[in-house]
């Protein structure tokens, strides 16, 4: 009998990757291929399968890491006009083995199994049992736990990302006067994403007073993507501005992992991942704004010095969490 095939995704506001697998007899996974897709030049997960999937190829299940929540097996996306469920999908796939998890409770589920090489140690902390913490941003801000049992960790999903903005400085508090011109309620996620960053540069240059290069400028109103731009910018210290929104978004990075850590007293450990931690690793090491800010908790210091934070180095853990998932409806 042939191995069986499983399809995994990894599906994000701006990215839909997805990737076949080999199970092999003893449950380990063999990569046949893998690709990724512009999530917003779709109209549904189920355009993008159907142009991943080969003509006569058979899935004997699918498990795919969505940004939103999971609600009755279903999931209408966060930052996609998508409504993602089972039922649907199960012809495009070819089997009704399918599962739908919140993106953050896949990546949770990667990262239990990252090498050590995978993951980069920013506060070494202690190394002892207990629940872990995940929390992630790039289009948005993910937020999970790992919930430790006594004899293993259990993934769960949260959507602590949207929780309230919470100024801790004179400049915060400006960002949130600046930011409730566009939104009602501000959350976290308005803040610590790819869009937040360039909310902060705004910020710095609309309220704060600060100037911008004239270059950077240009590049900012034709770019794509603008937050790309102050990311590098920020990180090579081609702008001072750049650099301040970079600082200024690692310190409240830090502050709301910090926030996740005390909620579910992550004595296990933090992991922080998404799409943004690796591009800005340098800044995050070079003041460690990131650790600061996740200790500054009054009285709780120590305790929050004693948990381990990892910066989570592989952009695909999410997949991979998605890619066990599945093997597990085997």
């Amino acid at each position: 009998m042939p191995a069986p095939h499983i399809l995994a995704g990894d599906i994000g506001g701006t990215k839909t990757l997805l990737a076949l697998y080999r199970v092999q007899p003893d449950g380990t996974k063999h990569l046949l291929r893998e690709s990724a897709f512009a999530s917003r030049d779709h109209a549904a997960l189920e355009e993008i399968v159907a142009a991943f999937l080969q003509p006569g190829e058979t899935v004997a299940a699918a498990a795919f890491g969505v940004a939103g929540p999971v609600l009755d097996g279903e999931v209408r996306t966060t930052n996609l006009p998508w409504h993602v469920t089972p039922r649907s999908l199960a012809p495009v796939v070819g089997s009704d083995r399918i599962r739908l998890l919140n993106d953050l409770e896949a990546m949770a589920l990667g990262a239990l199994a990252l090498p050590a090489d995978q993951l980069h140690v920013l506060q070494p902390g202690i190394q002892r049992p207990g629940h872990r913490a995940v929390i992630a941003a790039g289009t948005g801000l993910g937020q999970a736990l790992l919930f430790w049992d006594g004899q293993r960790h259990l993934p769960g999903a949260t959507e602590g990302g949207h929780v309230d903005f919470a100024p801790n400085t004179q400049d915060d508090l400006a960002l949130l006067t600046f930011a409730k011109q566009f939104w009602e309620h501000v959350s976290w996620e308005r803040i610590v994403s790819g869009p937040g960053l360039h909310l902060l540069h705004r910020c710095l240059t609309e309220v704060l007073g600060r100037r911008e290069d004239a270059d950077v400028v240009q590049q900012l109103e034709t770019a794509d993507d603008p937050s790309a731009v102050i990311g590098r910018a920020g990180t090579s210290g081609s702008s001072a501005t750049c650099r301040e929104a970079v600082d200024w978004f690692v310190r409240v990075y830090g502050a709301q992992a910090g926030n996740l850590a005390l909620s579910i007293l992550s004595l296990g450990g933090v992991y922080v991942a998404g799409g943004i931690v690796g591009r800005i690793l340098p800044r995050i090491e070079a003041n460690q704004a990131f650790v600061k800010a996740f200790l500054d908790k009054g009285r709780y210091a120590a305790l929050l010095g004693g948990m381990p934070i990892y910066a989570v180095l592989e952009p695909r853990a999410g997949l991979f969490g998605a890619a066990d998932a599945a093997i597990a409806m085997l």
